[in-house]
């Protein structure tokens, strides 16, 4: 595919924004995309091989809000103090359900919240972890032996042992620490000595503004009196956060909304259509009418693989799928939308046709990839693959808020 997207982003003093470009011209094949609107974050990072994206997006997300909050100051926290933080406190939940939990490295946004609001946070710079390893490619995380490491330690407390001793969790603390590093209780910053949670005050995070949302039709809104919020049913969301429920058009409001008035929102989504690819574009393609999409001669799309037909409906824009609440509820039901992937909504952005995509900060890294790390994802698969968003309750639109009694 020949590279034309005009991609208009840049690092500015370390921090990665969004920039207007009002050049873009029509053009027959492939991607040109004009800013509309984009908020501050922090450089792309690579959750590399680990299961934590659910820590680099919202961890991504609080530092956009530090540099709301804070005239442009920019931090970087330590992803894995929280990781070791929330998979100690899932090994205790997994325990006490007799193993009649998931204990796996995945996560949501909310347990970033939590970690916040009871744990605090710390610069990167005090908890790198990384501990193991002297080349450069040992600075990325690499967490399959942690993984099955504290998988194996969890599973055997529930395997007819009997009554537990009470240090139990200082055994699977100390595991966590080998591989991560300790969880600092104090440190200087800046000149200052601060606890994490003294830290996380100082740059006027407070874990109550944060709201979690969605759109389901399994219960009902939140609208409706006597139902506030329900726990969405993921096994990611094993702290079992409440959730505000809303229709899929208030949905996009809100994201709309957030982004017109410079707060970025926190992504739980579905990544694994066809439509999500390894280029750095996120579409919902109308496969069935596809050799009709893209020009292509019947007999020969019948002829292609899968492999080949994606890529002849992602290549540039074609007439995607209206979604609509029920779709998105069939998807729901029958598994076609599980909790895959976590990721920062920064942007919009429109194609040289007008259509209206949203600017993505993934946590892959920025090499191999068409844009640096940024995905562009069009309206219909905000739409369809959303799970759930966490937002800023003030960036909610104001007669939403009132519905939702914020």
């Amino acid at each position: 595919m020949k590279k034309t997207l005009i991609l208009g982003l840049l690092a500015i003093s370390g921090i990665a924004m969004a920039q207007t470009d009002t050049t873009a011209q029509k053009v027959d094949s492939g991607f040109v995309f004009t800013t509309i609107d984009s908020v501050a974050i922090t450089p792309v990072k690579n959750q590399h091989r680990s299961g934590t994206c659910w820590c680099f997006s919202t961890l991504g997300f609080l530092e956009s809000e530090v540099m709301r909050l804070n005239k442009g100051k920019v931090v970087d926290f330590a992803e894995m103090y929280v990781v070791s933080h929330t998979m100690v406190d899932r090994a205790e939940y997994v325990v006490r359900m007799y193993q009649n939990a998931q204990f796996a490295a995945g996560g949501s946004a909310y347990d970033v919240i939590y970690c916040l609001k009871h744990y605090g946070l710390v610069p990167q710079a005090e908890m790198p972890g990384i501990k193991y390893g002297s080349t450069p490619a040992d600075t990325l995380p690499v967490h399959k032996e942690l993984d099955a490491v504290a998988n194996g330690y969890v599973k055997a407390l529930t395997r007819g042992l009997g009554k537990l001793t009470p240090v139990w969790k200082k055994g699977l603390q100390a595991i966590y620490d080998t591989y991560l590093g300790v969880c600092p209780t104090e440190f200087t910053y800046e000149g200052k000595k601060y606890t994490p949670k003294s830290w996380a005050e100082s740059l006027k995070l407070n874990a109550d503004d944060y709201v979690s949302i969605t759109s389901y039709t399994h219960h009902p809104y939140s609208y409706e009196e006597g139902h506030p919020r329900f726990v969405f049913e993921v096994p990611d969301n094993w702290r079992m956060d409440l959730m505000y429920n809303v229709p899929m058009e208030d949905m996009m409001r809100i994201i709309d909304n957030a982004l017109t008035h410079g707060f970025t929102l926190a992504w739980g989504a579905d990544v694994s259509e066809q439509g999500f690819t390894r280029k750095g574009i996120g579409v919902i393609p109308d496969v069935e009418n596809g050799a009709k999409n893209t020009g292509t001669d019947m007999a020969h799309w019948l002829g292609m693989d899968a492999k080949s037909k994606r890529e002849e409906l992602t290549k540039r824009p074609l007439p995607e799928l209206t979604i609509t609440q029920e779709m998105r509820q069939e998807a729901y039901d029958n598994w076609e939308t599980t909790d895959d992937h976590g990721m920062q909504i920064f942007g919009r952005a429109k194609d040289q046709n007008g259509k209206i995509y949203y600017m993505i900060k993934n946590s892959w890294g920025t090499q191999d990839f068409d844009y640096n790390g940024i995905w562009y994802v069009s309206t219909a698969f905000m739409q369809y693959k959303t799970n759930d968003i966490l937002v800023h309750k003030d960036a909610i639109p104001r007669d939403i808020r009132k519905k939702l009694g914020l």
